[in-house]
């Protein structure tokens, strides 16, 4: 929970405000870019919410702040209605779930709903108000675990809805060790008709990334969009493995149509295919060189 005495000195006045237990994950500042920024290692109120939208929008981020360091001087009388917003609708029957975990360093976690059965990509927090609202739509069949970062409350999901958990056995873990599906190899996976399962090594060395109607790629840490240098790229500071061997893998993936990055660390990404496929030769060519 956000504390006033702890309240970023570069806050506006009003009535949200980051307090300086942030840990820079970058959460709010994708949720809600008209209302927070970045202040070089912490992020902060630079607007406040100038119509309803945008209040929604803070209170999602809040909600979604994996370490409760965003709050309001007033207790919101909306935030029921933020609550009951998610999963966020990001296009067709995919969503974003928020309630970002600390565990996960913030990372984001998706919800595919299929008749067949709903998929879970990563692990959100497991919060109450998300939890009831996944079993309105119909529950978890599958969670899908792109690495062994971003796992965070995985085995309260799995209790709790009888899911089936996905995760290459090189990246298990004493936390994950009692995953149903360990999964082995370098050849991609058909799951169902629309879901192919495609190991990606590199940022660590069982990660996997998961390829829905060949136009949503839930990338975990192997592809986000930088805002910094406007294109794609990968996390070359943080690349756990082998940045080589993660070259070889964004190579692979190049091959694949899609249209959605959806990332679980850094900004998602939405073009047409054809520029998609432009995007993906300007991140190889920017891992090349550095």
């Amino acid at each position: 929970m956000a504390r006033l005495n702890l309240r970023h000195s570069q806050n506006v006045n009003g009535d949200f405000y980051v307090d300086t237990t942030c840990i820079d994950c970058d959460t709010c500042r994708w949720m809600a870019p008209e209302v927070f920024t970045d202040t070089g290692d912490q992020s902060v109120v630079y607007n406040q919410p100038a119509n309803e939208q945008e209040r929604l929008k803070a209170l999602q981020a809040l909600l979604s702040c994996p370490t409760s360091s965003i709050g309001t001087v007033n207790k919101p009388q909306d935030l029921k209605i933020a609550q009951s917003s998610f999963p966020i609708l990001i296009e067709d029957n995919v969503y974003d779930c928020g309630y970002h975990s600390e565990k996960s360093y913030g990372g984001t976690a998706y919800f595919i709903q299929l008749p067949q059965g709903n998929v879970l990509v990563d692990s959100p927090r497991f919060a109450p108000p998300l939890v009831k609202r996944l079993e309105q739509m119909g529950g978890i069949r599958y969670m899908f675990l792109t690495h062994r970062d971003d796992v965070a409350d995985h085995r309260k999901y799995a209790q709790h809805f009888g899911c089936q958990r996905i995760l290459h056995q090189e990246d298990i873990t004493a936390d994950t060790r009692d995953v149903e599906i360990p999964l082995a190899g370098s050849e991609p996976i058909q799951l169902s008709r629309d879901l192919f399962i495609i190991p990606v090594p590199g940022h660590t060395k069982g990660h996997m990334v998961l390829l829905y109607k060949n136009k949503f790629l839930f990338a975990g840490d192997h592809l986000a969009w930088s805002q910094e240098l406007q294109h794609l790229y990968a996390f070359r500071n943080y690349c756990w493995y082998c940045w080589s061997e993660l070259i070889q893998s964004m190579r692979k993936l190049a091959n694949y149509t899609f249209e959605w990055v959806l990332p679980g660390h850094g900004r998602r990404y939405h073009a047409d295919a054809e520029t998609m496929r432009q995007q993906m030769q300007k991140c190889i060519q920017w891992m090349e060189v550095n």
